[in-house]
């Protein structure tokens, strides 16, 4: 049985996606956000959505790779852990956002394909620098991207209250 695997996809889709008890989803958050403002930092001590999204991919890239080879390759303190707004921009908003949304599917892919007993694995955390059960940073995803949705929130209101001024 898969009942905890399972309860951690259904989490992910619902944070992404779906009507959930804190109010927004990062879906609804994001479409209503015009998109030239994705790269604007809303005053200089909190990041651009865009910032924050690209974030959040490297992150689940990052988790990706733990589950598939029990261990990771990134830092806090690497490059691609908070990219620049002059980078990112580089990029494109669109290219950022399907990024996002393809590092979702995936990770829901690789977990799908576990058990509830490959949570009492361990992987190498090369951030952290030591063996932790794979429900560690699984569970850190979610925790990741509910932070990272309040925050979201904030960052989009500064916005939309500068964007009438």
């Amino acid at each position: 049985m898969n009942i905890l695997i399972n309860h951690i996809i259904e989490q992910l889709i619902e944070i992404q996606n779906e009507k959930i008890w804190i109010g927004s989803s990062y879906e609804s958050k994001l479409n209503g956000i015009d998109d030239n403002l994705v790269f604007v930092r809303p005053i200089n001590d909190l990041h651009s959505i865009a910032e924050i999204i690209s974030h959040l991919t490297l992150w689940r890239k990052e988790t990706i790779l733990k589950i598939q080879t029990g261990k990771g390759s990134k830092t806090d303190d690497c490059e691609e852990n908070w990219l620049t707004n002059d980078k990112l921009e580089l990029m494109g908003w669109q290219y950022i956002k399907s990024e996002y949304d393809k590092t979702l599917i995936e990770l829901i892919n690789v977990l799908k394909s576990k058990d509830d007993k490959f949570l009492n694995n361990e992987y190498y955390d090369t951030d952290f620098k030591g063996n932790y059960k794979y429900s560690f940073v699984i569970n850190g995803m979610l925790h990741h991207d509910i932070y990272h949705l309040g925050q979201l929130g904030i960052i989009i209101k500064y916005l939309k209250k500068q964007w009438k001024e």
